[in-house]
């Protein structure tokens, strides 16, 4: 089952670019030690053996020989140096990300605490002045509509803070997983089967590949049932009208992964690298809180999971959950 790149946002993108790059400093700027390492102690040897018991032309073969498996198991080495350097700087920024989104949990809930008392005194006083509204209209025959009108929107924007509020509660709230066999086919359609009414209505196809002999996976339903629903959502209002959105699952030895694609807009680079932060969002002001993908992210993690997004502009995003199969 092919891999995708570790990177925490875009593979593609500079953290990806980076990780490859300290692997190939370490060759680049030792390059004279290093060959002068695994070069000189086997051709002294192979010269040692050749004039000892070979001919001058068998030596030179000889020689030759120790010298080519010499080089291939230096860039050998230094492959597999690079590759474990990418893995550590993928390790850290996936830690870094973490450790900030715990960080801003933590504020948030003491936000959003403080938030709700006055938002709950201003609800009450709205329901109030709605309530004396309505007795003055039926004593005095006046026309109130407009005070009646303005107070049904503070009340509509207290709904939308309160809302607000919760999902931050949300996001900051540490909860853990119950584990339990999930069949993630059936929990992937079931999310679908969520999502398909708006499909119709923008014109949108909503395709599931889902193979019928994918393993049961040990994790927590109703954490991934949330973060599958948030990811076909956001790939919703992603893609225009006549769009489409494929949802996959496919799995290995020790992890399962499910893919959430569409063929909308895709992301810029700069903000790939902001995906994951609390409060981004690039939707229009009043259509998103920004926290839906931050909470997918600690959904995951603390499912001992990862999410990965992959993003090209005019082309379709892909976001990655891969969970392991017995955590």
């Amino acid at each position: 089952m092919p891999r995708p790149r570790d990177s925490e946002h875009d593979p593609a993108q500079p953290q990806g670019l980076l990780s490859r790059a300290m692997g190939t400093r370490v060759w680049s700027d030792n390059k004279v030690s290093l060959w002068l390492h695994f070069l000189v102690p086997p051709v002294l040897a192979a010269l040692a053996v050749a004039a000892t018991f070979a001919s001058p032309p068998l030596a030179a073969i000889l020689v030759g020989a120790v010298l080519f498996l010499a080089a291939y198991s230096a860039r050998v080495l230094m492959k597999r140096l690079s590759e474990a350097e990418e893995a550590s700087a993928s390790l850290n920024d996936q830690l870094i990300q973490s450790q900030k989104l715990a960080a801003i949990g933590e504020l948030s809930a003491g936000i959003a605490h403080e938030i709700n008392n006055p938002l709950a005194i201003i609800a009450q006083e709205t329901e109030w002045a709605t309530h004396l509204v309505g007795e003055a209209e039926t004593r005095h025959g006046a026309d109130f509509a407009e005070v009646r009108d303005s107070l049904r929107e503070v009340r509509a924007q207290v709904d939308r803070c309160k809302n607000i509020t919760h999902k931050l509660l949300d996001f900051a709230r540490k909860r853990e997983p119950v584990l339990q066999d999930v069949d993630v086919v059936r929990l992937i359609d079931d999310m679908a089967r969520l999502v398909d009414k708006e499909a119709s209505y923008k014109n949108v196809t909503l395709v599931r590949d889902l193979p019928q002999d994918l393993p049961l996976l040990r994790t927590d339903a109703p954490l991934l049932r949330q973060v599958v629903l948030n990811l076909m959502t956001n790939a919703l209002h992603a893609v225009p009208s006549g769009g489409r959105i494929e949802a996959s699952a496919r799995a290995d030895d020790e992890v399962v992964e499910i893919l959430i694609r569409d063929n909308g807009s895709g992301i810029t680079p700069e903000n790939l690298k902001k995906i994951f932060n609390p409060f981004f969002t690039t939707k229009p002001p009043g259509q998103g809180t920004g926290l839906g993908l931050s909470m997918c992210h600690n959904l995951v993690s603390g499912m001992q999971g990862q999410i990965f997004v992959e993003s090209e502009v005019g082309k379709g995003t892909t976001f990655t959950v891969r969970l392991p199969r017995k955590p």
